[in-house]
């Protein structure tokens, strides 16, 4: 690996407010040809390290050092809503400084790379999720650029979209940063880590593979409970002989005054545990009263085949009844996320759900709530069920907690959305729960809380996701491949 800084961070200061920085005095550095994860918890500020790197937001205070020279692409987490109505070349022809003459063969190159075909002339908002992942990719990729930042890129790909990925970076010389929670797909690849602790607004540097770092981080944090366990016992001993000398009086008040330094004194050594593994709380969604009878009947499935709308008739009926639940499966681009999107407008033509369901939708966009509103706000919609004090402490089970429910939903990482969007489904107690890709931008740690609610929904339940250990631990009664 080359010795050249390609870019470093010094005592970097950033915050949309003044007084509340998300980064505080942030160093590090990342050599030429590395491959470099970020690790943080959801809303930490792992997305605008990148943004800054890439130029896109500027630090407060501090240096942000970039070799002269360095080209740097990023590809997002997210399709920008204002290049939806873009063409494909359109979109590729943005990405680059000055018009290219040659763009069609530049863009097959890069769509040959993430495994896509497309159209030239076919709009941006025509493509699955999935498609829009690999085209978001493809447009960092086209830059050609030196230091290349990746922002959850496995997020709505398949196994297939995954490992071609995998290959590229494995092959590729190009430094790389990549924030992701599929820690197979990072273990995979990385040679160092970026630790960003949500609580000191700090980065830990550490050189190694993902999984032996995350194992150095759980043993400090045992190390550091073991140390602070200690100390509140010499604490708690300390304050109670201090007691006993104070009640007796005379030259015996000094010697309290002295325990209760000391005791003082140990408190101060405690260790800040990082509390950055917490996860969010065990939770149930509950499902609507008295539903009864067939709640979903699927005949049919519009599906994309050549390119074209294809409805497709299924030689049995799929019906689901309460405590059922589907896994809707094929690859990307065949319309899952239509199909869902069908569902759960209620506009799906061969589909028929009984009267009076109420459905919860999980889009992997977050298109469901309102970016405008802040997180209280929305919440608080369903205030004729629940107390404020209910709302707030259910808000909190997902780390939903004072400064962030007082924030815009727009504002918010897409991790936290993604957390405010569970929040509402358990307010919402619904019938029917449709979820698309619920795993994207999800902190790791969450997801066997998330599986384990999903297995236990006592209601009709219908889900696509492309991560095949999370749904293994999620109880499946169907599985309908729009594929076959």
């Amino acid at each position: 690996m080359s010795q050249k800084t390609l870019v470093s961070f010094k005592d970097v200061i950033f915050g949309y407010e003044e007084k509340r920085p998300l980064l505080n005095e942030v160093n590090f550095s990342v050599r030429e040809g590395s491959k470099i994860t970020i690790m943080g918890q959801n809303g930490a500020g792992k997305s605008t390290i990148l943004k800054i790197m890439a130029g896109t937001l500027k630090a407060r205070k501090g240096d942000v050092n970039v070799f002269p020279g360095t080209t740097i692409g990023i590809a997002h987490q997210v399709m920008p809503r204002e290049d939806l109505e873009l063409t494909v070349e359109d979109f590729f022809q943005k990405q680059l400084s000055e018009k290219a003459k040659d763009i069609g063969r530049r863009i097959e190159e890069v769509l040959d790379i993430v495994n896509l075909k497309a159209a030239h002339d076919k709009k941006i908002k025509e493509f699955s999720g999935g498609q829009q992942a690999r085209l978001l990719l493809a447009a960092a990729l086209i830059q050609d650029p030196d230091l290349l930042l990746l922002d959850e890129p496995t997020n709505n790909l398949d196994p297939e979209g995954i490992n071609h990925l995998l290959m590229f970076l494995l092959m590729s010389e190009k430094t790389c940063i990549v924030i992701s929670h599929d820690a197979d797909f990072l273990n995979a690849f990385t040679d160092g880590v970026l630790y960003l602790d949500v609580h000191t607004k700090k980065i830990e540097q550490y050189v190694g593979d993902y999984y032996s770092l995350q194992e150095e981080i759980a043993k400090r944090i045992e190390k550091e409970n073991m140390k602070n366990a200690r100390l509140e016992k010499e604490i708690r001993a300390n304050k109670e002989q201090a007691n006993e000398f104070a009640h007796k009086g005379g030259k015996l008040r000094l010697v309290a005054k002295k325990m209760r330094d000391k005791a003082q004194e140990l408190e101060e050594m405690k260790v800040d545990v990082r509390r950055e593994d917490r996860s969010i709380r065990d939770f149930i969604i509950p499902v609507q009263e008295r539903i009864l009878g067939e709640i979903l009947v699927i005949d049919s499935v519009t599906i994309m085949q050549d390119h074209e709308v294809v409805e497709k008739k299924l030689s049995v009926p799929t019906v689901l009844r309460k405590g059922e639940h589907l896994l809707l499966s094929g690859p990307n681009g065949i319309g899952k996320s239509t199909l869902l999107e069908l569902l759960a407008t209620g506009k799906a033509p061969g589909a028929h759900i009984a009267s009076g369901i109420e459905i919860g939708y999980y889009r992997q966009d977050f298109s469901t709530l309102d970016f405008d509103s802040t997180v209280f706000d929305w919440l608080m919609k369903y205030d004729d069920r629940y107390t404020e004090q209910d709302i707030r402490s259910k808000a909190a089970s997902f780390l939903i907690t004072g400064d962030v429910m007082a924030r815009k939903i727009g504002s918010l990482s897409e991790g936290q959305k993604g957390l405010v969007a569970f929040t509402e489904l358990v307010l919402m107690q619904p019938g029917l729960l449709i979820l698309d890709e619920p795993t994207n931008h999800i902190n790791f740690r969450h997801l066997p809380v998330i599986a384990k609610a999903l297995d236990q929904f006592e209601g009709v339940m219908v889900l696509v996701s492309h991560v095949e250990d999370f749904v293994k631990q999620i109880r499946i009664d169907r599985e309908l491949d729009l594929s076959a």
